[in-house]
């Protein structure tokens, strides 16, 4: 299926969107795909973190061209992208809708 990142990093991570507003998001998953070296990661956004439903995003990660530890997420435009995306995600669906990892 997928490799899981092992550790829980809990990062945060600042997104803009297209009015320039910059909002905090928090690390759900990360993991790369079998089929290619591709890494994913999930974000919900901070002030949603006790709330009963959360609004999950998934990017495309890739690290910069720089030495630091920055990261570029990238939108996942294929529909056999977001297929797979979609599939590890449930696999951390409980029955009553609870995201566990």
């Amino acid at each position: 299926m997928a490799r899981i990142q092992p550790e829980d990093r809990g990062e945060t991570f600042t997104l803009i969107d297209e009015k320039g507003n910059e909002e905090l998001y928090k690390e759900a998953l990360r993991f790369q795909a079998d089929h290619s070296d591709k890494w994913y990661i999930c974000l919900y956004p901070v002030d949603q973190e006790n709330a009963e439903e959360v609004n999950v995003q998934a990017f495309e990660m890739r690290p910069t061209e720089d030495e630091d530890d920055e990261v570029q997420l990238l939108p996942i435009e294929s529909d056999q992208e977001w297929e797979m995306v979609q599939e590890v995600i449930n696999t951390f669906i409980d029955d009553d809708g609870n995201f566990n990892v």
